[in-house]
């Protein structure tokens, strides 16, 4: 039986964007100014994998760059042009194209506006369990505990 408070279809553009940019601690979560994310599948009450519909501002990220343990990700570009950083360099990605992060792969990976057009994206992940996301670029790893992201160094000390 569907549940009465979830709608049967939306216009994903009219969704309401995450009023938390960014759940990293600082100084990160500022370097995710220009990046809007709308929670497709939340709306739809999806546990088992996300969908967001994401804008960025030009010069604006899409994370850290970062690898999953356990989640696998999907990108898909909508309109403009991102770039690509992974471990084997910087790709450019157009409307139309995608990429896509095995979990375990260890490929650190964002994607990046260089351009003075917006890019808008749908990025798909997993919701597996005790992931963990290591950052290469960053003194930072993500813990997922509960459901819920704790941040700590690469030390094992959390952020305060």
């Amino acid at each position: 039986m569907s549940d009465p408070t979830q709608p049967i279809a939306v216009i994903a553009a009219e969704v309401p964007a995450r009023t938390k940019p960014s759940n990293y601690p600082e100084p990160f979560a500022s370097r995710m100014a220009g990046r809007e994310k709308r929670p497709l599948g939340d709306l739809f009450g999806l546990a088992n994998f996300g969908v967001n519909l994401t804008r960025l501002a030009p010069g604006a990220v899409s994370a850290l760059r970062h690898a999953h343990t356990k989640q696998d990700e999907f990108v898909y570009i909508l309109q403009g042009r991102a770039t690509l950083h992974t471990d084997e360099g910087r790709t450019d990605l157009a409307a139309g194209m995608c990429t896509g992060f095995k979990a375990g792969s260890g490929n650190g990976h964002c994607l990046i506006n260089e351009t003075s057009e917006t890019v808008v994206y749908i990025e798909i992940g997993d919701r597996t369990s005790a992931d963990e996301a290591t950052y290469p670029d960053d003194d930072l790893k993500a813990l997922l505990v509960d459901g819920k992201w704790q941040f700590v160094h690469k030390n094992g000390a959390p952020y305060l």
